[in-house]
């Protein structure tokens, strides 16, 4: 799968590895490195939600970084290679962790809330991949993507595409013995789904305090004031 850039001929394979990125990858690396060493820690950090209910909460926080398989870490690392970068460089570190915290912990509690007795662990950071994957169709609805380097398609079709298979397969009746979290990929996109409206309602209120702020400000000082914006991340302040 490949995408172009707008305004861009070329085909890219990949993106941007920003350092947010870069060491998620990198620690999902060294834990499915670990497991090869020590396969007690699938039992131990995987989701099981019937451990979870049991007290292993922080469960909720380690299960991304180990994998079932080698081609299922590739995999994900494929494809948070190829979307995640260019969200961390739009939104910033502070943002970009905060997402990747929430989609996470939203995928792992949709998979222990409407499977709790599942004794098998849970391992993979798909949940949050399909988090990126929702993210990314929503601020660029309209980026090309080529499926099997060959078709084109819109990135919001593709995900829609996605989150209809995912709904029909948690429904199916072959989903407890696919071996695959359909549960956590769904709570993945919908809690993405839920912080990006979120997001955007608080911006909207902070701007609008803001202005409210400077208007009062000014009537009060009149021309004595003047604005300073820092970093997207920031708040403005006022000298």
């Amino acid at each position: 799968m490949t995408y172009n850039m707008p305004n861009q001929p070329t085909l890219r394979i990949g993106g941007p590895v920003p350092p947010v990125l870069r060491t998620f990858m990198i620690f999902c690396g060294a834990g499915y490195f670990l497991q090869m060493l020590w396969p007690q820690l699938t039992v131990i950090f995987g989701l099981t939600p019937a451990l979870f209910w049991k007290g292993f909460v922080f469960q909720l926080l380690t299960f991304h970084f180990l994998h079932g398989g080698l081609w299922h870490l590739l995999f994900n690392l494929l494809a948070l290679w190829m979307f995640a970068g260019e969200l961390e460089l739009l939104w910033g570190r502070a943002k970009f962790i905060v997402y990747l915290v929430v989609t996470g912990i939203g995928a792992g509690l949709c998979q222990v809330v409407f499977n709790p007795g599942l004794d098998i662990p849970v391992v993979g950071a798909s949940g949050i991949i399909y988090g990126i994957l929702l993210a990314f169709g929503m601020t660029y609805p309209n980026r090309l993507i080529y499926l099997y380097f060959l078709l084109p398609l819109k990135v919001k079709w593709f995900v829609i595409f996605l989150g209809l298979i995912e709904l029909a397969s948690s429904v199916s009746s072959t989903a407890q013995i696919s071996g695959v979290a359909h549960l956590a990929h769904l709570g993945g996109m919908a809690f993405g789904f839920l912080f990006l409206r979120y997001d955007r309602l608080f911006m909207q209120l902070r701007d609008a305090y803001y202005r409210r702020k400077l208007k009062k400000l000014r009537k009060a000082q009149k021309d004595k004031i003047y604005i300073v914006r820092g970093d997207d991340d920031d708040k403005p302040y006022v000298h």
